[in-house]
Order: structure tokens, then C-alpha cells, then sequence
């Protein structure tokens, strides 16, 4: 019998680059936010630790390093330092409703807008 270990950031990367659709890659986003919120917070800073294998779509890179950003200021801690340099140059709203893009760029978290992804905390609360 195998032991649970639940999903890092670096296991998410690797599951993207494998996935060409946007859909299920999403899906993937929100099975590790969950694995995340179900982890002990003690265990979750282990999750973003590692840096992440490039996914081929700096968009994506760029969301990784977000997502690392923003789950550890949830814990009061620093970002990893691999998540520095994973910053677009033109922002990216996953979104292509006006309403929705319009929305992630009054409310999305700061560690979002720092990396160039334009989504809302409520979109990550969608799984």
C-alpha cells in the first residue's frame, strides 16, 4: 500500500505540461487548491517550496509563481525565492468576459497583479 502525499506546485506543473486544454488544466489549478486547503497548515508551505518545471506558457509559469505567492502570504510567510522571476510583460486575463476581466482588475490579490495575472480570489475558490 502507497502512503498519500498530496499534490505540490512542481507535481501541478508537470500535470500542465501533459494537458493541452485550458478546461482541464483549470480543474488541475483547483485539485491542488483544495489538496492545499485540506493540508495541515504546518505541511503547506511545503507544497509551493519547490520550484515548478517550466510549463512551455509563460502565462501559466507566471500563474504558478502567483498561486505560491499568494498561498504563502496567507500563512504570513515570504514567497519562494524561484517565484521572483515569473513575472509577465503583458497581463494575462484567463477570462475573456469584459465583466469578469473588468472584475480581477479591481479584486485580484496582489500577488496576481505583481505577476501579471489578472483572476479573482473567487475564481480560485471555484473547485
Amino acid at each position: 500500500m502507497t502512503e498519500y502525499r498530496p499534490m505540490t506546485l512542481a507535481d501541478l506543473a508537470r500535470y500542465l505540461i501533459r494537458e493541452s486544454h485550458d478546461e482541464v488544466r483549470w480543474k488541475l489549478v483547483w485539485e491542488f487548491l483544495e489538496e492545499h486547503r485540506w493540508e495541515t497548515p504546518d505541511g503547506q508551505p511545503a507544497l509551493v517550496a519547490d520550484e515548478p518545471p517550466a510549463t512551455g506558457d509563460e502565462r501559466w509559469d507566471a500563474l504558478l509563481a502567483a498561486l505560491a505567492e499568494h498561498l504563502n502570504a496567507k500563512l504570513d510567510l515570504a514567497p519562494p525565492e524561484w517565484a521572483e522571476s515569473r513575472v509577465l510583460e503583458k497581463p494575462w486575463f484567463p477570462s475573456s468576459l469584459k465583466i469578469l476581466r473588468a472584475q480581477a482588475l479591481v479584486w485580484a490579490p496582489a500577488a496576481f497583479r505583481k505577476h501579471g495575472v489578472y483572476l479573482t480570489a473567487k475564481d480560485l475558490e471555484a473547485a
